[in-house]
């Protein structure tokens, strides 16, 4: 064991020298020269002599700047899970889903059998342009073939991005064409959209969902809230589930639609920042209507600054499960080779003054807080809210009910998750991922029968009428999956939601997608029960009758 411990350091010790000198060349824009770091003598600094060291006396030549990109995460793994390095190659993309927009040709793809196919053509991109069509296979990129092993979603996005108003050359083949098809697509800009959803689930209730908080979510929901509005919406529902957070200011913007004047949004505070508070001014156009927040495991950051300015302020109710747990703010720092750090430099804290960072150790534990999400399952968080236990610093609403700091925001009505229809046979499907394979495989072969078939409700009619749910039992038969009569009946419902969802998703969009699942969605159900039975102002509880620290109710 000691062994263990002792070899663990040696790199991170060696990673200390490479990046510190890395860092200290970086903020005197004075990085490489050729292959050497230039770095700021100093006779005291021991990591700097370290690297002067290993750079001037190793036995083998060293190449600091692979070195370098190594040992960046190594060192901030020693940190906290949050601290990140990003290296050139991965920090655009990185940023991509929370700028707004990027360049590139405008279509959603995926891999099937080493081939790149098109599922989706952006409207207005260049490749609804030059007419590719869903369901196209992309064989060459720029005169070479593009098919095996070398095909990966990486390497597509790569060679498919790129400049705006560059050119790339895309050999096709097309079902109902017997040779390849050529197009030349000009890059261009590609909106990125952080709401995927925005309808009515019935006469007064409205719902949106919203996928991350980047720089255009803001003017995003003002538009969503728009369409509410000449519908005659006089009830919301925000769905922050899977929601992993964006851009502070985003989250602040939106949630300062929903609250009254001189209300406290959050406040961050750290060793060197100092603490600054966000109140809402009192311009939003939305500070009555009754409000209900969906979240689950996978909500986090910026979403659990949302969804806990809203319970803090009394404002709506949260439903679902408890939420990720992070409570710390990083300070994007960028490189002068285009790689970037994210280095966490304060803490983020909800109006009551509770940070919901989930318990860490410094260096030692980052693969079990990464394994958080798993360790709740099996221990029944997900099924039951006797199982939740918060034992961080309890603090109080504005009305006076009780929450607590150090794990995630508790909602107030808990909804367990469903798996009494998972059995095995529905677990091996998935894992062989026949879902997705069967659903591409049936639009392309069914397109022209559904190219008139404009919402989720006329494309599962068609699916019943057609018997896909047996076709898609003995696609998964021929796949190696044998029938097992019992399980498929146990599955069933969960078999066919799969199947349609799919093909749903690959012929339209999230809104239509969103509204299929949310039609046996139990918490959006929960969510309407709340709404129709008026439960969705929270209230002061009753003196002397707290008798429990876990104030959910399960549903």
């Amino acid at each position: 064991m000691n062994i263990n411990r002792s070899s663990r350091y040696v790199p991170i010790v060696a990673a200390i020298g490479v990046v510190v000198g890395i860092i200290i060349g970086t903020f005197f824009a004075n990085r490489f020269t050729g292959n050497r770091l230039n770095i700021i003598n100093t006779s005291s600094n021991k990591l700097s002599d370290l690297l002067h060291i290993i750079d001037d006396q190793y036995v083998d030549t060293v190449n600091i700047a692979e070195i370098v990109e190594q040992a960046m995460p190594k060192l901030l793994d020693e940190l906290d899970p949050h601290s990140t390095y990003i290296s050139a190659k991965d920090a655009k993309t990185a940023n991509d889903d929370l700028k707004g927009s990027f360049s590139g040709i405008g279509v959603q793809f995926t891999i099937r059998k080493d081939t790149v196919r098109i599922t989706n053509i952006i409207k207005g991109g260049p490749s609804e342009k030059v007419g590719l069509l869903a369901g196209d296979k992309i064989i060459s990129i720029n005169g070479k073939p593009y098919v095996g092993k070398e095909v990966t979603n990486e390497e597509t996005m790569h060679r498919l991005k790129g400049e705006k108003d560059t050119k790339v050359k895309l050999g096709i083949l097309r079902n109902d064409s017997k040779k390849p098809l050529y197009f030349t697509i000009i890059r261009g800009d590609i909106p990125v959209k952080s709401i995927d959803a925005t309808y009515m689930i019935n006469d007064e209730l409205g719902y949106i969902k919203i996928k991350n908080f980047g720089e255009t979510t803001y003017a995003e929901l003002l538009t969503s809230l728009a369409e509410l509005q000449e519908e005659d919406f006089s009830g919301l529902i925000i769905d922050l589930r899977g929601n992993g957070g964006g851009y502070l200011a985003s989250a602040i913007q939106m949630i300062n639609e929903f609250l009254p004047e001189k209300s406290l949004i959050v406040y961050t505070q750290g060793r060197k920042v100092k603490r600054e508070e966000y109140y809402s001014d009192g311009r939003g156009s939305y500070q009555d209507i009754p409000l209900i927040i969906l979240t689950d495991e996978f909500s986090a950051s910026a979403a659990e600054i949302f969804s806990g300015a809203i319970q803090d302020n009394d404002r709506g109710v949260i439903i679902g499960r408890r939420t990720f747990g992070k409570g710390l703010v990083q300070q994007p720092i960028n490189f002068s080779d285009g790689s970037m750090l994210r280095l966490t430099v304060a803490r983020y804290y909800t109006p009551s003054g509770r940070c919901i960072q989930k318990p860490y150790t410094k260096g030692h534990n980052r693969e079990e807080y990464e394994m958080d999400i798993v360790t709740r399952y099996q221990h029944g968080e997900f099924f039951n809210a006797d199982s939740i236990h918060q034992t961080g610093e309890k603090f109080h609403t504005n009305l006076g009910r009780v929450v607590y700091g150090g794990g995630g925001i508790m909602p107030d009505y808990f909804v367990a998750e469903d798996t009494t229809q998972f059995t095995s046979y529905y677990n091996e499907v998935y894992n062989k991922g026949l879902f997705a394979q069967f659903c591409l495989e049936f639009v392309d072969a069914n397109r022209k029968a559904m190219q008139d078939l404009d919402n989720a409700a006329d494309i599962s009619y068609y699916l019943l009428k057609q018997n896909t749910l047996d076709k898609f039992i003995r696609y998964c038969d021929d796949k190696g999956v044998k029938r097992r009569n019992n399980m498929i009946i146990k599955s069933k419902h969960a078999i066919e939601r799969s199947v349609y969802s799919g093909i749903i998703y690959y012929l339209l969009d999230m809104n239509e997608y969103m509204k299929y699942l949310n039609q046996e969605d139990a918490t959006v159900n929960k969510a309407i029960e709340i709404f129709k039975n008026k439960e969705y102002k929270p209230k002061a509880p009753e003196k002397d009758k707290e008798k429990s620290k876990n104030t959910s109710k399960a549903a």
